[in-house]
């Protein structure tokens, strides 16, 4: 959606390993509004398309798709009746806090494909459940394309590059960081352990640890399988982490592999 960071010049450098010199790269940069639900931030999300622009040319992008609203939604959303709904991975994590919101991703995405026809494609697993959820997508109505999943890009205190970093500055910044000190305690807990470890005990703690934090709510800390992304009662090695913390006013979200 723009304001783009290192973590999505990852992704401009991993499109480009895949399709090669002769190959080409296409950025799409929308800030689209209808995966946002009313009260959150779209009005102020950031938005610098110049910055943008001069980014994806030192990047080596060779095109930037950068539509309007009015082109990707003719007539504006009350005239606008079609929508590509995911209905079993998105009512879980993301979806349970956000509803609607992967309807306005999955419709949005299609559309972008549709309209760039790429060969590859390639998202960031910081957003997993995204990811997932785009990729059987992808399956289930047969787009001709090849899904690549590149990983999370962090900055120096393991909080995971986001264009919502933007909104937190000094104090809010520093207890940013305390995402992955949760990650960092749930990976150190299931390795250490020698049995499963109980769901509810491990989320306590990571909670605690976390709302340890002045400015710091939980919204949700999930313990899934990654390929179905379930709940699992129990984590163990290759369970999968999600969360989603207020910092302040700006939610962030994370995940990780233990």
């Amino acid at each position: 959606m723009g304001y783009l960071h290192d973590g999505h010049l990852s992704l401009m450098r991993r499109a480009r390993q895949a399709v090669g010199k002769e190959g080409v790269v296409v950025v799409s940069i929308f800030v689209n509004p209808l995966q946002f639900a009313p009260g959150e931030d779209f009005a102020r999300y950031p938005r610098d398309l110049a910055r943008d622009q001069k980014l994806c040319r030192d990047g080596g992008v060779d095109f930037i798709f950068a539509p309007g609203d009015s082109q990707m939604y003719p007539g504006g959303k009350p005239d606008y009746g079609t929508y590509v709904v995911e209905e079993r991975l998105s009512s879980l994590l993301e979806g349970a806090s956000r509803p609607g919101h992967f309807r306005g991703v999955t419709t949005i995405v299609a559309k972008l494909f549709n309209i760039v026809l790429p060969d590859v494609a390639v998202f960031g697993a910081k957003d997993f459940q995204q990811a997932a959820i785009i990729q059987q997508m992808v399956r289930d109505l047969n787009f001709p394309l090849k899904m690549i999943i590149a990983p999370t890009v962090r900055e120096l205190d393991g909080l995971a590059m986001s264009s919502r970093n933007k909104y937190l500055e000094g104090e809010l910044r520093l207890q940013a960081a305390v995402l992955w000190r949760a990650i960092q305690t749930a990976q150190t807990v299931v390795r250490e352990s020698r049995q499963p470890v109980q769901a509810l005990a491990l989320r306590k703690k990571l909670r605690d640890l976390i709302e340890g934090q002045p400015a710091a709510r939980v919204d949700y800390i999930e313990f899934f399988d990654p390929a179905t992304l379930e709940p699992s009662a129990q984590v163990e090695r290759g369970t999968r982490l999600a969360m989603a913390v207020f910092i302040g006013k700006t939610r962030l979200i994370d995940n990780a592999s233990l």
